[in-house]
C-alpha cells in the first residue's frame, strides 16, 4: 500500500467492471486499478490499455501471484464468486466481491466460515446502493422516526433481455431475475426493517427453455411491517421504491443506479406536503471502494459485513424454494 492507496486488481472483464468499478477505481482517493487479468490475454492487454492499468495477466491465478496488489474486484460470474473469492484470500488479497455473494445460503455460508481463517483481511459484497447519500438519508429518516413507524415496503427492479447467450438466462452460472436484480429489493428491505423476514411467499415465473426466473413477485413478512415487490428479466426497464410509514412516507424514483453525473432525489410526503430532498451527483461505486479501501487501510470493520450476504442468500433460496412456479 504506498501513498496511503491499495492497488487494486480485478478479476475479469465483465460489463460492471468496465463500465462501472474500473471506472470508480480510477477517481478512488484511497484505491487505484493496478492490474487486471482474463482467461483471454489478449482481453486483459486491450482492457488495460482503454483504463491505462499497468499490468494484464491470462490467468486469474497469475495476478492474485502478484504480491503488489493488495485488494481484488470480483464481477465473475455468480457460479464463481465464492471458488475465487477464496483463493483471493489465501493469496493474502481482500476482497471485494459482486453481488449475490454465492448460489445459496449453504455456498455463502462456507465463504463465511472459511474468512474466519484470514482474520487479517476484509472481505465485502458489492452492494453499492446501500453508499449512495440518498440511502443513508433514508435510513437515517426511518431511524428518527420522520414517517412515523415503518409498515411496508413497496418495489420493482427490472429489464427486458432474451438473449439466451447472456449470462443473466443461464441457470447454471447463477442467472434469474431474483439472483441478478430481485437482490436488491431484497437487500433493502432488510435493511430498512433491520431484522430478518419471518416468512416469505412468492410467484415465480420460470422461462421454458432458459430455466430461469424470469419474474418473480414476492411478499416479505417482518415482525411489524412488510415488503412487496416484483423482478424481471422480460419486461420493460423499470426501477422503484415506496417506503410507507405510520405518518408518512417516501418516494424514490432512481433507487439503485442514479446516474452519477446528474442530481438525484427523493420525495417525502407527510400531512398532505410534498418536500423533496435533492442530492448533489455523485458516483455511488467510488463511495464503495473507498469505504472498503479505507477498512482496510484502517484495519476496521467492512460498512457490510460478510454476515449479511448470508442473510441476503437465505432469503433467496427461501423465495426460490418454496414459491409458487409457473412457466411462461
Amino acid at each position: 500500500m504506498k501513498d496511503n492507496k491499495l492497488k487494486w486488481g480485478i478479476l475479469g472483464t465483465a460489463a460492471i467492471a468496465e463500465e462501472a468499478v474500473i471506472p470508480a477505481l480510477r477517481k478512488s482517493r484511497y484505491g487505484e486499478p493496478a492490474a487486471i487479468a482474463s482467461r483471454s490475454a489478449a482481453k486483459a492487454r486491450s482492457t488495460a490499455s482503454r483504463f491505462d492499468i499497468p499490468k494484464a495477466y491470462g490467468s486469474y491465478d497469475d495476478l492474485l501471484a502478484d504480491e503488489e496488489i493488495d485488494a481484488v474486484y470480483i464481477p465473475l460470474p455468480n457460479h464463481l464468486h465464492v471458488a475465487w473469492s477464496l483463493r483471493a484470500l489465501q493469496a493474502g488479497k481482500h476482497v471485494l466481491v459482486e453481488k449475490p455473494v454465492a448460489l445459496n445460503a449453504a455456498e455463502a455460508l462456507h465463504l463465511l466460515e472459511e474468512s474466519k481463517k484470514y482474520p487479517r483481511l476484509k472481505i465485502m459484497e458489492a452492494f453499492m446502493y446501500r453508499f449512495h447519500p440518498q440511502w443513508i438519508k433514508v435510513k437515517e429518516m426511518i431511524a428518527t422516526g420522520a414517517i412515523g413507524t415503518l409498515k411496508t415496503i413497496q418495489s420493482a427492479f427490472s429489464f427486458y433481455l432474451d438473449d439466451p447467450a447472456h449470462i443473466v438466462n443461464k441457470k447454471e452460472c447463477g442467472g434469474g431475475s431474483l439472483m441478478d436484480i430481485g437482490c436488491y429489493p431484497i437487500s433493502l428491505s432488510r435493511f430498512l426493517f433491520g431484522e430478518e423476514p419471518e416468512e416469505v411467499q412468492a410467484e415465480i415465473e420460470f422461462h421454458p427453455v432458459f430455466g430461469t426466473d424470469t419474474l418473480a413477485t414476492c411478499i416479505l413478512k417482518f415482525r411489524e411491517g412488510s415488503s412487496s415487490f416484483f423482478s424481471s428479466t422480460l419486461l420493460a426497464d423499470h426501477q422503484y421504491v415506496k417506503i410507507m410509514g405510520t405518518e408518512g412516507y417516501i418516494e424514490m424514483e432512481r433507487p439503485f443506479n442514479p446516474e452519477p453525473d446528474r442530481e438525484s432525489s427523493i420525495a417525502i410526503v407527510k400531512n398532505e406536503k410534498k418536500e423533496v430532498v435533492g442530492f448533489a451527483p455523485c458516483d455511488q461505486y467510488v463511495l464503495e471502494v473507498d469505504a472498503f479501501s479505507q477498512a482496510v487501510l484502517k484495519d476496521e470493520p467492512v460498512p457490510t459485513p460478510l454476515e449479511d450476504a448470508v442473510n441476503n442468500m437465505k432469503v433467496i433460496d427461501m423465495l426460490l424454494n418454496r414459491g409458487r412456479r409457473t412457466t411462461a
